[in-house]
């Protein structure tokens, strides 16, 4: 049986933290900056986890 291939967007957007659960960048942080607040652009600019829901997609996708 063949190597199982890992989706390469998905190793680009995704890093496990040392627990084994998966963390992303936040999103609206690319464009239209200027009528977000500094407050704002400070929490996004931060990592968050992925979701419960789709956890089991993202695992898929990396083939943990």
């Amino acid at each position: 049986m063949p190597k199982a291939k890992t989706n390469s967007g998905a190793k680009k957007r995704f890093r496990l933290t040392g627990t084994g659960k998966v963390k992303r960048k936040q999103a609206f942080h690319n464009h239209i900056l200027t009528k977000k607040t500094h407050k704002q652009k400070k929490r996004l600019s931060k990592f968050t986890l992925v979701s419960e829901a789709d956890m089991g997609r993202v695992r898929d996708l990396l083939n943990i």
